[in-house]
């Protein structure tokens, strides 16, 4: 099923990032570009905000986070609590983020995953559905930590 995915990167990705947008699109999906255009040096923190942004927003339904390493920008998107963003670098890392966590971002370092892993990780991503069930419980938790049984219990 063709759905929105929105896609962000820094500097280091951008390449990453092309070869993805391409994938997507050629799989049928409506992909959200945020940005950058081009190899000038910015702020990973500030795409991962703003794709974060489109998430919680539901302009897109699922995000592709990219920087050199993948660890800056998955941490500014999971500053947003819309989002629970998953950073992999194999398929079963991103399969287990969908079903076992409902993850709706996909993190991906440029400097450290080739091209083709990368499809593949974003191929079981999308086509993962979530679990639900006995998983619902934890996701509830990672989108407000009141819903965790340690903020009612005093430590």
């Amino acid at each position: 099923m063709a759905e929105t995915i929105a896609i962000a990167s820094d500097h280091a990705a951008v390449e990453l990032k092309a070869a993805l947008v391409a994938f997507m699109r050629e799989a049928g999906h409506d992909v959200l570009d945020l940005g950058p255009d081009g190899p000038a040096s910015v702020d990973s923190p500030d795409y991962g905000y703003r794709l974060a942004r489109a998430v919680a927003e539901g302009r897109a339904t699922r995000g592709v986070a990219l920087c050199g390493s993948g660890i800056g920008i998955s941490i500014a998107v999971n500053r947003n609590p819309a989002c629970r963003a998953a950073l992999v670098s194999e398929p079963l890392s991103a399969r287990l983020a969908r079903e076992h966590n409902d993850a709706n971002v996909i993190a991906m370092g440029a400097r450290l995953i080739g091209v083709e892993m990368a499809k593949a990780c974003l191929a079981a991503f999308l086509a993962t559905p979530f679990g639900g069930d006995r998983h619902q419980r934890r996701v509830d938790m990672l989108s407000s930590p009141a819903n965790s049984s340690s903020e009612r219990q005093p430590a």
